[in-house]
């Protein structure tokens, strides 16, 4: 029997991520660690040929190393994708009907009535994704507490379900009045949609977002309903790809929130998936820290398109439950869709790798926030782009090599690239070089003031923090970001630029539910709210189990959104989920005043406490991960440079030669002196400045600046 276990293939994990240029991959060879990456250009027109394209490049790569290895040892596969993202940005979504109750049809047209920028005499506000003509109103009613205030006339639906079987819609969302007290309504108009357009499509808010706040949960179930035709389409397709590869394994698909699930659950509620690679970027960089001992990080994700920060304080990554989308304008709060899914805590802090530059009206240098995408790309790929990008600028500076970019697969055109700056920089009266460290010095700017504002607003001092750099673009760039923002360590884990696929590989399953109720704490029902938070325990429980979790391990928290009676803005108090009886009111009050506190330095005189929501949240432990290469990328080691180059250096402001190292040929331990540039496959880790390079033995690199670099 021991013979028959050790001649059994290992099982395999595939993670694949399409961004906005590349789509990544990685397989993990879970037994023994071991990893192989495939890296492709996205295909915008249909994102599944890319993902095939990857998962052909591992398959190949596995069965190279090893003929024993074939598609049916891949156990499964965990995705992340930007295809909800970029629906709701470019409006090519379903055609959606949406029920409402009576009086609030332009709910979504009037929104908050709140001017995201005084001084715009054109304020341009995002157009709601359901035209009001598509919004169709119920008499029945339920009242603030869940009672039912008005019934649902059965003629009335019957005569709705009759309007939308003859719009042509492919998708309804209902969001009726106070339905996360009492859902009762929206079940009802569920089972006749369901009885009668039995293939329709239905998203309700109390399954969606079960909160309060009426506009954000209509503007949260519509934007479910719009994506959710696509996103369902999309992962049918992808599990038939997969299967025709021989490959017959689970998926599972990437949160907002940093877990993931089935993909069964990601097609009901497709919204939860809106961040799901830059989360997977945060997840790598918690890794990467954690395995080298640093808890205090930014987490620094710079794609082709843009780029992200997330402050990972203590090991832990903030959630929020509330954000934007589809920005209006891209920086402006209030300028977006309001979207009400657990998030990890990002922040959009500047363009991508693709982003292009352009001369403003002002007669300046601005970048973007066009992208140039993967179709045509930037100038230098030589696939039809003409309007040079931060990429581009990249190449003029020396810090991309023009014959070894992905590996030597992809020559890059530098005359092209430097014609297209050229001519740039001729209006501004600039050379080809300055005006690619002016495009590079503006990004780099603005992702550090963005990131500094970040850090600031959550109470913490950025020269506190590690900065860990992922994502292709982002080991360019990390280095004078962090030098901009006063932190003297930067940390670039292995394989950095498909960093969102390493996070995939180290995400565990998530799942939360909520119980909104909004009582003081003095008057809890706890018996009630037990047997409330009991079923959802339930709920969660089977979906994580269907996502592969080993429920008898999952780790179950409850988390309150409190505040005093009168305020406006909830606090957060997180508790093990354990037993729920009366004696829970003196813990949580406890936990709220040391939390409120910690906030704001003091508590409310004779302030009566209440609480909002009951959030119970179940993940798997995490476990750190630590890789090695299975395609021999390391097979010969030396602490030698493999050649020089000359690359632009800011602090001198002009061109020096540095030497040029491959990455994964430098010995664990190796210890040596930037400035420098590390080139892998996937990404080039720049380090202009002065300063001290170490390998830890995950191979992550470890700079510390000079004191005066950052001074």
């Amino acid at each position: 029997m021991t013979d028959i276990i050790l001649k059994r293939p290992s099982p395999y994990r595939m993670a694949v991520d399409i961004g906005g240029t590349f789509t990544d991959g990685i397989t993990e060879d879970v037994a023994r660690g071991r990893i192989w990456v495939g890296k492709c250009l996205t295909t915008p027109e249909d994102p599944g040929i890319g993902v095939s394209d990857v998962i052909d490049q591992m398959l190949l790569q596995m069965k190279s190393a090893d003929s024993a290895i074939s598609p049916a040892s891949v156990r499964d596969i965990v995705h992340a994708t930007t295809l909800v993202t970029n629906t709701l940005i470019e409006r090519r979504g379903a055609r959606v009907a949406l029920i409402l109750t009576a009086g609030t049809r332009d709910l979504l047209e009037i929104a908050r009535e709140v001017r995201y920028d005084l001084y715009d005499l054109d304020l341009e506000l995002p157009a709601p994704l359901v035209a009001l003509d598509d919004c169709f109103e119920l008499q029945g009613r339920i009242d603030a507490d869940g009672s039912e205030f008005r019934a649902i006339d059965p003629d009335e639906l019957n005569e709705l379900l009759g309007l939308i079987s003859a719009g042509g819609y492919e998708a309804v969302a209902v969001c009726l009045l106070h339905a996360y007290a009492n859902d009762r309504h929206e079940k009802m108009v569920e089972a006749a949609l369901t009885q009668h357009l039995p293939r329709m499509r239905v998203s309700l808010s109390s399954r969606v977002a079960p909160l309060p706040r009426e506009y954000e949960r209509a503007s949260t179930v519509a934007a479910n309903a719009y994506v959710q035709p696509l996103v369902a389409d999309y992962l049918n397709m992808l599990r038939g790809e997969v299967g025709r590869k021989g490959i017959d394994c689970s998926l599972s698909v990437m949160l907002s929130s940093g877990g993931f699930t089935s993909a069964e659950a990601a097609a009901r509620s497709p919204i939860q998936l809106l961040e799901s690679g830059p989360a997977a970027g945060v997840l790598s960089a918690n890794n990467a820290g954690g395995s080298i001992g640093e808890t205090q990080l930014l987490a620094f994700d710079m794609g082709g398109t843009t780029a992200k920060a997330c402050v990972i304080a203590d090991g832990e990554p903030g959630i929020i439950h509330s954000f934007e989308t589809a920005r209006v304008k891209r920086f402006k709060k209030g300028s977006g869709l309001p979207i009400l899914v657990p998030s990890i805590d990002l922040i959009e802090i500047g363009a991508g790798g693709g982003s292009i530059a352009a001369t403003s009206a002002l007669g300046t240098l601005a970048i973007g926030p066009r992208s140039a995408g993967s179709v045509p790309g930037p100038v230098c790929y030589g696939r039809g782009g003409i309007e040079p990008t931060v990429t581009d600028a990249d190449l003029i500076l020396g810090y991309l090599d023009p014959l070894r970019f992905l590996g030597g697969e992809m020559k890059l055109d530098l005359a092209a690239t430097q014609e297209a700056l050229a001519g740039l920089g001729k209006g501004l009266g600039m050379s080809a070089m300055e005006t690619a460290w002016g495009i590079c010095s503006i990004v780099n700017e603005n992702m550090a003031n963005a990131a500094r504002v970040h850090i600031a607003e959550r109470g913490f001092d950025p020269r506190r923090f590690a900065l860990v750099a992922t994502g292709g673009a982002g080991p360019v760039h990390a280095v004078d970001v962090a030098r901009r923002l006063r932190i003297s360590r930067i940390l670039c884990p292995m394989a950095a630029g498909a960093g969102s696929c390493i996070g995939l590989l180290a995400a565990a399953p998530r799942a939360e539910r909520n119980l909104p109720r909004r009582v003081h704490l003095s008057n809890v029902g706890w018996n009630d709210v037990g047997q409330q938070l009991d079923l959802l325990h339930r709920d969660a429980a089977t979906e994580l189990s269907s996502a592969g979790a080993d429920t008898a391990n999952v780790e179950w928290s409850l988390v309150l959104d409190m505040r005093y009676e009168g305020q406006g803005h909830n606090v957060d108090v997180t508790l093990p989920y354990e037993t729920i009886d009366a004696g829970l009111a003196d813990t949580v009050r406890a936990l709220f005043d040391k939390r409120y506190r910690h906030l704001f330095g003091g508590l409310v005189p004779d302030g009566r406490l209440e609480i909002v929501n009951w959030r119970l949240i179940g993940s798997s432990p995490s476990t750190l991960k630590q890789f090695t290469w299975a395609d021999g990328r390391s097979e010969q080691m030396t602490d030698r440079p493999r050649g020089r180059r000359e690359v632009f250096l800011p602090l001198e402001n002009n061109v020096g030669v540095v030497d040029i190292y491959d990455r994964y040929s430098l010995p664990v331990g190796t210890r040596i002196r930037g400035p420098l540039i590390l080139e892998e496959r996937e990404s080039t880790f720049v380090v202009p400045f002065p300063s001290d390079v170490l390998v830890h033995p995950d191979l992550t690199i470890d700079v510390r600046l000079d004191d005066e670099v950052v001074r």
